[in-house]
């Protein structure tokens, strides 16, 4: 009976840590129908679904989320070339300072995101390059690579390079040996690491607010709009959507993590 009451207390704790991080997510899905355009009052003073037709007649919001998608993708991109480049060279070669750029490579995500704005604010500047559409994409890659990265070099970790050697040694050169040896190996480990970098760029606030210029991404929009009461059950809708939308990748990237399959997925 003694044995029970730690998996009892286990149980509870971790669903109250569950109900704990999720409350404010479904606060917002709640007020996302209220009538009350002004105010938070509980119980709702009636429920509608206008406010998704209002915002789906917002421009800004329209303008908004096609640059988000658009940095995401294009950033999400520049992440997988250069994280797979990366972990490649890491894992595979052996030469000075090496641990020093694998650290270096995780340092953007591990350091605060204003203290990576301040330093990509900084750098911009310096070089007199005006903001624009890819000074937020540079400034979203920088942490989108680590992602890649953790992903595939956990991976080329776990790849037996005796599969590559034979390979090489029954005549197929470099790309027929990535095509058909270390490509399938690595391929959902790319996948997952791509669908994290994409939903960790759609939904980046801090680094966009300093490399954005007088732009502004979805997430810089539901930010701005916060100052406007009166917006509140539209920017819950946007918020609500965006919510969804970054979690099917997650929730995807989870899946693929999963089964012994040898990836890593790290924020």
């Amino acid at each position: 009976m003694s044995d029970q009451h730690p998996s009892h207390f286990l149980k509870w704790t971790t669903i109250g840590v569950v109900l704990f991080l999720n409350l404010p997510v479904w606060i917002i899905a709640l007020y996302a129908f209220t009538t009350d355009e002004a105010a938070y009052t509980f119980p709702l003073p009636g429920l509608t679904t206008q406010w998704f037709g209002v915002a789906a007649e917002r421009a800004d919001f329209w303008a908004a989320l096609g640059l988000s998608l658009r940095v995401a993708l294009v950033a999400t991109l520049a992440a997988l070339v250069l994280g797979t480049l990366a972990a490649a060279a890491i894992s595979r070669s052996r030469f000075f300072g090496r641990e020093s750029v694998s650290f270096l490579l995780l340092l953007p995500i591990a350091l605060p995101g204003i203290v990576t704005g301040i330093a990509l604010r900084s750098t911009i500047g310096f070089f007199d390059i005006p903001f624009s559409y890819w000074t937020i994409i540079i400034g979203h890659a920088t942490f989108c690579i680590v992602v890649v990265y953790n992903n595939v070099i956990a991976r080329f970790r776990r790849t037996s390079w005796s599969l590559v050697e034979a390979s090489m040694d029954l005549g197929a050169d470099g790309f027929q040996t990535f095509r058909h040896v270390l490509f399938p190996s690595i391929a959902t480990a790319l996948l997952a690491g791509g669908m994290l970098a994409f939903a960790l760029s759609f939904d980046e606030v801090i680094v966009t607010t300093f490399t954005a210029g007088q732009q502004s991404t979805l997430p810089i929009w539901i930010f701005s709009q916060l100052t406007r009461p009166r917006d509140r059950p539209v920017t819950n809708v946007v918020a609500l959507f965006m919510i969804l939308l970054t979690t099917i990748p997650i929730l995807l990237a989870y899946r693929l993590t999963q089964g012994g399959d040898g990836s890593e997925a790290r924020r």
